[in-house]
């Protein structure tokens, strides 16, 4: 049997995606639903990320164990999951915080007591 090592990363960021897409479609946190929106936000911050993985990479400061990765490089040798990474764990932070958002809108729409 062989093993599923090298798919470990990306088990990992698909559970989280699947662990919180209820809060997009159970709460409506109408994260997806506004995708110019989530590419304005995710598009800057993977990019720096990525250029900065791809020098840390070539000037040898950190490596991908290929034993944990699918083998799938992008160029600069950056390893696919690690731009996924970049993509799915801020999404999964947009969708927790407007999640948060919408289930404390009405509270603080009541007025107070005194």
């Amino acid at each position: 049997m062989k093993s599923i090592n090298h798919l470990q990363y990306l088990i990992v960021l698909a559970l989280c995606l699947i662990g919180t897409l209820p809060l997009e479609l159970v709460i409506g946190a109408k994260v997806y639903r506004k995708p110019l929106r989530l590419a304005i936000s995710l598009i800057p911050i993977a990019l720096l990320f990525s250029l900065f993985d791809i020098y840390s990479i070539h000037a040898n400061w950190w490596y991908y164990a290929k034993r944990y990765v699918s083998g799938v490089t992008l160029p600069g040798k950056l390893p696919l999951e690690e731009l996924l990474f970049f993509l799915i764990i801020p999404i999964c932070a947009l969708l927790t915080y407007e999640a948060v958002h919408v289930l404390l809108e009405p509270r603080q729409k009541r007025p107070t007591r005194r």
